[in-house]
């Protein structure tokens, strides 16, 4: 147990207080450390200790700048800046600040006055500490995700600016073959460019747990079959897909436009970056959700190299790239997040011809009244 006590009256007040509520300091995810009315370490927790490298033992005792000598970003001792226990008599403790622990590591820490009054002295200084590195981590993906829209943006639009300066410029000088062409290719980029801003728009709500899903009945099976006939009439020949359909199948209330989203992208995927048959799969399946017997499950598999063991735990995040033919890696981000806003789950494997296998389970979701 890394909570100390001490001579002085109350001392050991704050593990108390936490054993009252049926917790142990160690239990608690961030570093805790407190100091008693002396500014003498009472508290000082197992993820302190592993945040810090101090050993609580080593801790406890001791002076709360000693145990925990912090800096601020310019060299600055912490400690002797704030000053909790001569300071300001009003001040309540300190807002969460980056710091710096000896070595120059990098952490959060807030800390709180317990004053016996309004303006009485400090009774005790309870000190949160925590690790920088989810924070960093969100910060890399964040700046990772708008160079990715930077770049991504820059190649279709350099595209429309060009050729509508071109045709504004020397209109009468061009066929109308050859205005039809660059119209043509100005209206692509453009659906690119909408593409892309529609799946910042799914990320930033996905992120934010925002993300709507409006239940109506979907018949899944016709639903990839219209994913199907757009792929043959565009050119692919009709015999690369096979569509098996396991009869009969629960009735399926999704969001018919996000459920067509996931069926686009699982079989985009399969079609370009995969080989030979493209195999579709409707069956029912046990529901991934609690309280419901059935759900509707669907498998999309192709005959390709299909996926690298070590790369199956990254396909869902963001910007995995299953090979180097473009696309912002986002796709396979977006999907699992609309599967999981359905409650429903998602996985990856090998197909039994060797290629990528992509299989989603999606609760029925009937709505109370229909049950």
């Amino acid at each position: 147990m890394s909570v100390g006590t001490s001579s002085a009256p109350g001392a050991a007040r704050p593990a108390a207080d936490l054993a009252e509520l049926g917790i142990d300091p160690d239990d608690l995810p961030d570093g805790l450390v407190v100091a008693d009315e002396h500014g003498r370490v009472i508290c000082f927790n197992a993820a302190a200790a592993r945040i810090t490298a101090v050993p609580p033992e080593e801790a406890l005792g001791q002076r709360l700048e000693k145990a925990l000598p912090l800096e601020d970003l310019e060299g600055r001792r912490w400690w002797q800046l704030t000053d909790p226990y001569g300071g300001l008599a009003i001040r309540t403790g300190q807002p969460e600040r980056n710091l710096l622990l000896p070595g120059g590591r990098e952490v959060l820490v807030t800390a709180r006055y317990v004053r016996t009054g309004p303006t009485g002295p400090v009774r005790r200084v309870v000190v949160s500490v925590r690790d920088t590195e989810a924070r960093r981590r969100t910060e890399r993906s964040h700046a990772e995700l708008i160079a990715t829209v930077a770049h991504e943006l820059r190649s279709p639009l350099t595209s429309v600016k060009g050729f509508t300066a071109t045709l504004l410029a020397k209109w009468a000088r061009f066929t109308d073959d050859q205005k039809r062409l660059m119209l043509e290719t100005v209206d692509a980029d453009a659906d690119r460019v909408t593409r892309l801003i529609a799946e910042l728009l799914d990320i930033s709500r996905i992120d934010s747990g925002r993300l709507e899903v409006r239940r109506q009945p979907v018949d899944i099976g016709a639903a990839v079959g219209r994913h199907i006939q757009a792929y043959v009439a565009a050119g692919q020949p009709a015999d690369r897909f096979l569509l098996r359909i396991q009869q009969p199948l629960p009735a399926l209330w999704a969001d018919p436009d996000k459920v067509d989203q996931v069926l686009s992208n699982l079989i985009e995927n399969a079609v370009r970056h995969g080989e030979g048959t493209v195999t579709i799969d409707v069956t029912p399946a046990a529901s991934p959700r609690e309280g419901e017997d059935t759900g509707t499950s669907v498998t999309v598999s192709d005959e390709g190299a299909g996926i690298p063991e070590e790369s199956m735990n990254r396909v869902f995040t963001r910007f995995w790239r299953g090979s180097k033919r473009g696309g912002t890696g986002l796709g396979l981000y977006i999907v699992k997040g609309i599967v999981e806003a359905h409650g429903g789950t998602i996985t990856v494997g090998r197909a039994p011809e060797g290629g990528a296998e992509f299989r989603f389970t999606l609760p029925v979701g009937a709505p109370a009244y229909l049950a």
